[in-house]
């Protein structure tokens, strides 16, 4: 038999090792996205998720402004938290934080920086206020922007803490079709087909065909000046749309104590979201009650004084 020659050997080991160092930065590409992309829970789950049940998936888009950056450092670390320990392999979250147009010199500085480390922003071409239609060009922005589709999409406070696994809990047994989902406003209503009602905007869900109405329909483009999340209410009437309505009571909520109306109670385990929660005390206490940092810490002779609940065996 005819020996391979010593240059078909050498092209063969080559190819091997080429091989070899493409699987490795794949590897670390993997290892550098699902570290650095800290809030989107998309890489790391479909990798996991059963080919037989298709993922539940809801894009939330939490309403901050440019300036914010500290607001929104500290809820990738509360999001990753949850989305790296607490969400099934068969649930999708993906987290961007929206705002409208810079207007600081400062701004393009930062929020570059933020850009190219954790790619989680959406600028809108808009004006920042609260009533100008920011939530309109919002919604009828994403089937423009997004990489794909979702099953709901949802419009969040930056002063809102979601607990995603609950939330998703919530969602997963719901009509993905023609849905409008939140905490339902006037507080005291609970029957949202009432007329004159609307859902709040500490944490709204619609489904993707919404999405596309909104993007596509003159009602909503026509009616988009106005008390921004009660606007949202009349696009569906006038339309005849949202016929699956849900209010997520008592699950949402305002802080206790944080407003004179209805919508606050005390904190209690079914929660799905909690609103106005804008002091640390405030969110201390959140955190404590739902025991979010518990076994989070790796213990470590670079950490000196922490409290020892919060540290992993």
């Amino acid at each position: 038999m005819r020996r391979p020659s010593n240059h078909l050997v050498t092209l063969a080991f080559i190819s091997i090792f080429s091989l070899f160092i493409f699987i490795l930065y794949l590897l670390s590409s993997y290892k550098q996205l699902s570290d650095y992309s800290l809030i989107s829970s998309y890489l790391v789950n479909n990798i996991t998720a059963s080919t037989d049940t298709p993922p539940l998936s809801i894009f939330i888009g939490i309403i901050t402004l440019p300036d914010s950056d500290r607001r929104r450092n500290f809820l990738r670390a509360l999001y990753h938290t949850q989305i790296s320990r607490q969400l099934p392999s068969t649930v999708v979250v993906d987290i961007n934080f929206v705002f409208c147009n810079l207007n600081k010199p400062e701004q393009h500085v930062f929020v570059s920086l933020e850009i190219a480390m954790y790619g989680d922003i959406i600028i809108l071409n808009c004006t920042e206020d609260m009533n100008s239609g920011k939530t309109y060009t919002y919604f009828s922005s994403l089937p423009h922007i997004l990489h794909r589709r979702y099953d709901y999409v949802m419009k969040a406070d930056d002063d809102t803490y979601l607990r995603l696994p609950k939330l998703a809990s919530s969602l997963e047994n719901l009509s993905r079709w023609d849905l409008y989902y939140g905490y339902l406003i006037p507080c005291e209503r609970e029957n949202p087909s009432d007329r004159g009602t609307y859902m709040s905007g500490m944490g709204l869900a619609i489904s993707w065909d919404l999405v596309e109405w909104i993007s596509e329909s003159e009602i909503p483009r026509m009616n988009k000046v106005g008390p921004e999340d009660k606007m949202i209410g009349e696009w569906f009437n006038k339309g005849n749309k949202a016929k699956n309505r849900v209010s997520e009571k008592p699950g949402m909520y305002n802080f206790p104590g944080s407003d004179v109306e209805k919508c606050a109670h005390e904190l209690i385990p079914e929660t799905v979201a909690v609103h106005r929660v804008k002091k640390l005390e405030q969110w201390r206490d959140v955190l404590l009650y739902f025991n979010v940092t518990v076994g989070i810490v790796k213990p470590s002779k670079l950490i000196h004084s922490i409290d020892p609940s919060f540290m992993s065996e």
